[in-house]
């Protein structure tokens, strides 16, 4: 299982702001939409990620306000990012290292997705889970717990 697969399972959605774009206004996109980063688009590319922990930075900046700052003064202008063929292992590993909640997935020169760490333990349980039926159909009359479907 690599990225792109994480990917394909999580579906689509991508959040996107502009760098001049109100740090206020990322955080009601971030909020209606019960999301926690929003990928920074400059000219059709990939120019930073702004998650909650940037914008507790600027809460703590600015003594509790988001202010009337932009999206460019708070994001992380060079976020690590992964390729779609990384495979999950090492994305979880590398997520782990360095303590990130969101990690930007690119195809070539084009964003392909953000991953979440939501995503990726999701992701792997799911994958377990179709293993774990794998080997129960593999191996004859596997005993089944009351109550538990396969």
């Amino acid at each position: 299982m690599n990225a792109n697969d994480v990917l394909r399972a999580k579906g689509n959605a991508l959040f996107t702001v502009n760098p001049e774009a109100s740090l206020w206004s990322a955080v009601q996109t971030m909020t209606e939409f019960d999301i926690g980063s929003v990928v920074v688009m400059d000219h059709g590319r990939l120019a930073g990620m702004l998650t909650f922990r940037e914008v507790f930075q600027a809460l703590r900046v600015n003594e509790g306000r988001v202010g009337k700052g932009v999206v460019r003064e708070y994001m992380d202008a060079h976020p690590t990012v992964v390729d779609a063929q990384t495979d999950v292992n090492d994305l979880r590993r590398l997520m782990l290292e360095h303590r990130m909640r969101y990690i930007p997935v690119m195809d070539r020169d084009s964003l392909g997705g953000v991953i979440s760490f939501h995503d990726v333990a999701r992701a792997v349980l799911e994958e377990q889970g179709y293993e774990n039926r794998m080997l129960k159909d593999y191996i004859r009359d596997w005993p089944q717990p009351e109550g538990v479907s396969g």
